[in-house]
């Protein structure tokens, strides 16, 4: 069974920031891409920022500058330091990841249960 489980998210004031962090457990042989992504009310889900087990990101035009995605491999993590937060980065939060059981077995993703974050105008 494997989870990716977020933490970090909250309310925050425009201009402040957070830290978003996603575990993930269970049993995995390896872990591929690791991203976030985001879903605002109404809207669809879209990329916030990825990252690859090297270390290279990318990130949405909307974020650079403001966000940093980071990653643990040792620990199975991905991190997202959110700044400058603007009340239009108001979204339900996901982790996913790209992840394989066995070695044989093909990469599929997997997504956490989602983090809410809130900025305040």
């Amino acid at each position: 069974q494997v989870q990716l489980v977020e933490s970090g998210g909250g309310l925050v004031q425009a201009g402040g920031s957070l830290r978003l962090s996603c575990a993930a457990s269970g049993s995995i042989f390896s872990i591929n891409t690791m991203g976030w992504y985001r879903q605002a009310l109404g809207n669809q889900r879209e990329l916030v920022a990825r990252i690859t087990t090297g270390g290279s990101p990318n990130y949405a035009d909307s974020v650079k500058g403001r966000f940093t995605i980071s990653r643990d491999n040792a620990k199975n993590t991905v991190y997202l330091q959110m700044n400058s937060l603007e009340p239009e980065d108001t979204a339900v939060y996901y982790c996913g990841a790209d992840l394989r059981l066995t070695w044989i077995s093909d990469y599929r993703p997997y997504w956490g249960q989602g983090t809410q974050v809130t900025v305040s105008s």
